[in-house]
């Protein structure tokens, strides 16, 4: 099963970019060279982004190979394929990782059991459900990541294939 997607590095300290590339060179199997460009959003910060194409199960390796660096911001997209959901990965220093499955059509598909967790907290007064659905849907990573995104417009993006 083979699928592709786009990892999104929106800001990295200048001193991780190389491990990133690292990162995802262990994890793709092959030299990874990303094309580097300054982040305007966060002074000080380089933002990346490149395509891939690889097995069912990449993004999640990719996000877990950059989520231990607290400075990064990141996404990573796969889009579905037989036999496999979409993914979508969003990481922030200030929230942590945000995973969901996605369809054909890019919307975000939530499990059964985590809307009845988010109903139960919500009807236990511990939460507020609005707040829940937001939280199931990514709302507060697309908020704290969408000046990331428009500052990245423009940027190059590479083509890179896994090795088997």
């Amino acid at each position: 099963m083979t699928t592709r997607g786009v990892l999104y590095v929106h800001s990295a300290p200048r001193a991780l970019c190389p491990h990133v590339e690292w990162a995802i060179a262990g994890v793709l199997g092959t030299r990874v060279s990303l094309d580097w460009i300054r982040q305007p959003a966060a002074p000080g910060t380089w933002r990346s982004e490149f395509s891939w194409q690889g097995q069912a199960g990449t993004a999640s390796k990719l996000a877990s190979a950059l989520r231990g660096w607290q400075l990064v911001r990141f996404e990573v997209t796969a889009e579905p394929c037989a036999g496999a959901e979409g993914e979508r990965y969003s990481c922030t220093p200030d929230l942590g990782i945000f995973h969901a499955v996605t369809g054909i059509h890019g919307d975000i598909l939530i499990p059964e059991d985590r809307l009845r967790a988010a109903l139960t907290r919500s009807q236990r007064g511990e939460t507020d459900l609005e707040a829940e659905t937001a939280k199931l849907l990514g709302k507060p990573w697309d908020d704290e990541l969408e000046p990331f995104r428009y500052a990245g417009e423009g940027a190059p993006v590479r083509w890179l294939h896994q090795v088997v």
